[in-house]
């Protein structure tokens, strides 16, 4: 596993040895992680992104133990992830950011969101049409992705300007938030976002609960930042880029690593 240069940092912040001694002695403990990227590798075919080998029996493992809440925080709507992690279903998931969230026991909701970002969604569809970039986009909870993963570099500069011409007057309105992401750009509701979610977890958890959060793109940084002082960050990437997160992994194995080892940890 590799740690980042250290940083300037608040005195209560984990470092990894740190984190795995308070969670060999903690009653409960949660992990969250994101899924695209993290769990699972980038696919040209979104469809088939399943998780890293492993990932699941070791996911389904630390559940069975009892003392871990473990939740899935992602952009992907939460009836693309079920497909992904089938059979393990029954495990907390939240969905389009935050908007959507599904308990372990299949109980759902999801935040509405106000007519006025809902009629501009609508509008900014009409425009992606209009553009004749339908093939590439994801309609989902409070959002528009447009994906242009596997194309060339001129082509994707091409889409993202056509984008940002059409929607620039949408997104520049308060309510709605313009994203790049890895492979793709995405139009939706400001809030909820990830950050989000793991505030409202925290919300739900006894403060000297050890948590963590794995993420992988920039929509991660809310949740890194929200954890900052609170709980451990980690940064799971192939190549390491500029991050609030604390840890840096590489997936899989360094991934599958700390998999197994907050299993070893929370098995007493």
């Amino acid at each position: 596993m590799q740690v980042t240069q250290e940083k300037t940092l608040p005195a209560d912040v984990d470092t990894l040895p740190e984190f795995w001694k308070r969670l060999s002695v903690a009653p409960a403990s949660v992990l969250l992680l994101d899924y695209d990227g993290t769990l699972a590798p980038f696919q040209m075919e979104r469809h088939r992104a399943y998780p890293y080998p492993k990932v699941i029996p070791l996911l389904r493992h630390i559940v069975r133990r009892g003392k871990t809440r473990v939740a899935v925080i992602t952009g992907r709507p939460i009836v693309e992830l079920k497909m992904l992690l089938r059979p393990f279903n029954n495990i907390e998931v939240w969905g389009a950011h935050g908007l959507e969230r599904m308990l372990p026991d299949g109980s759902y909701r999801q935040i509405a969101i106000d007519s006025e970002a809902a009629e501009r969604l609508r509008v900014a569809k009409e425009r992606m049409v209009e553009a004749a970039l339908a093939p590439l986009a994801e309609i989902k909870p409070g959002g528009i992705a447009i994906h242009w993963r596997g194309m060339p570099a001129d082509e994707r500069e091409r889409v993202e300007g056509r984008l940002r011409e059409s929607w620039a007057d949408i997104a520049d309105r308060p309510g709605l938030k313009l994203l790049k992401f890895e492979g793709g750009l995405e139009l939706r509701v400001a809030h909820p976002d990830k950050g989000d979610a793991v505030s409202a977890i925290m919300a739900e958890s006894d403060p000297n609960t050890p948590i963590a959060f794995l993420g992988d793109d920039i929509t991660d940084e809310d949740s890194f930042r929200v954890l900052r002082d609170r709980g451990l960050t980690v940064l799971v990437r192939p190549e390491y880029r500029e991050t609030s997160a604390k840890v840096w992994l590489k997936p899989p194995q360094e991934l599958i690593e700390f998999l197994e080892q907050w299993l070893t940890q929370t098995s007493a």
